[in-house]
Order: C-alpha cells, then sequence, then structure tokens
C-alpha cells in the first residue's frame, strides 16, 4: 500500500455538525479501502486570497495508506460536495537510502573505501611516481634554460665587436 496526504478546505459558513458530517464521510472513504493513520484538524484559518468569495477556511488533512483507487474516490466525493472549498492529495515517498549506479555496480570486493579507511599503498605509489616526473620535468626546464643562457653570454661578446667596427 501506498502513503498519501490529502488536504482539504471546508466552506467556513457550516455549523460544527456539518463540518463533522463532511470529515467524517470523507474518513469513511479512506477506512473502507485504506488504513487512516492520522486525522489531522487545524480548524478556521485566514486564506491566503480569497477562495469562492470566502476569506478563511476550515483546514482538515488525513494520511493514510491505502490503494491508488481510494484518492480517486476521495476527489469524486470532494467533487460532489459542495462544502469543500479546496483539496490536495500528495503520495508521500518512502524514505529509502538511496545508492549510486557506480556503487551497486561494483562487487563487495571492489568497493569503495570509506572516508578515514587505509587504502593500501597503491595510491600512496602512483603520488610518489607523479611526483618525481613532475621534479623530473623541472629539471628538464632549468637545465633548458640555463644553455640558452650560455647561448646569450657567448653571442654578447661577438655582438660587442661587430658594433665596435
Amino acid at each position: 500500500m501506498t502513503q498519501y496526504e490529502t488536504a482539504f478546505l471546508i466552506s467556513p459558513n457550516l455549523e460544527e455538525e456539518a463540518i463533522e458530517k463532511v470529515i467524517s464521510q470523507m474518513a469513511e472513504v479512506v477506512k473502507k479501502k485504506g488504513k487512516l493513520i492520522n486525522e489531522d484538524r487545524w480548524g478556521k484559518k485566514k486564506l491566503a486570497y480569497p477562495i469562492q468569495k470566502f476569506e478563511e477556511a476550515f483546514y482538515v488533512f488525513f494520511l493514510y495508506e491505502a490503494d491508488p483507487a481510494v484518492p480517486f474516490e476521495l476527489e469524486r466525493q470532494f467533487k460532489q460536495t459542495e462544502a469543500i472549498l479546496r483539496y490536495l492529495t500528495i503520495k508521500k515517498e518512502t524514505k529509502e537510502k538511496e545508492v549510486p549506479e557506480e556503487e551497486k555496480s561494483l562487487p563487495a570486493s571492489e568497493e569503495k573505501p570509506t572516508e578515514g579507511e587505509d587504502v593500501g599503498g597503491d595510491i600512496e605509489e602512483e603520488a610518489v611516481e607523479k611526483k618525481k616526473k613532475d621534479e623530473e620535468a623541472d629539471e628538464k626546464e632549468e637545465a633548458v634554460e640555463k644553455e640558452e643562457k650560455v647561448d646569450e653570454e657567448v653571442s654578447l661578446p661577438e655582438e660587442k665587436e661587430k658594433e665596435e667596427d
């Protein structure tokens, strides 16, 4: 069975007995084919905007488990009852722990380590190798720069002689 929450607003000009009758009719619809978990009556509250020229309404909330046919039956009942100003039914999501796709496909032996868990020497070795390669590349660049400086110094005396002539 799926969990649903239904909110509906009842016209404020009804008497208490009439409001009770409407609420009990709607609760019976749920109880016939489902399980009413919680019935919450907020009472008369001011509306954010007028609905059918009413400034306030009687708020009622049902939380229930039922087959998908029950919300449709409730909706049908709401449409037939003139005292219902508005209604809304939502399907409640079940909160299951979602696992990313990549973790679902990994066998237990290849699971990713959690933070702070010892991951072995493979990663450390890769980091050391990368650091060595970076240092070697830096040394090569420095050697090329030194050669360029030496070439400049050698060419400088020749240029001075040409300028003197």
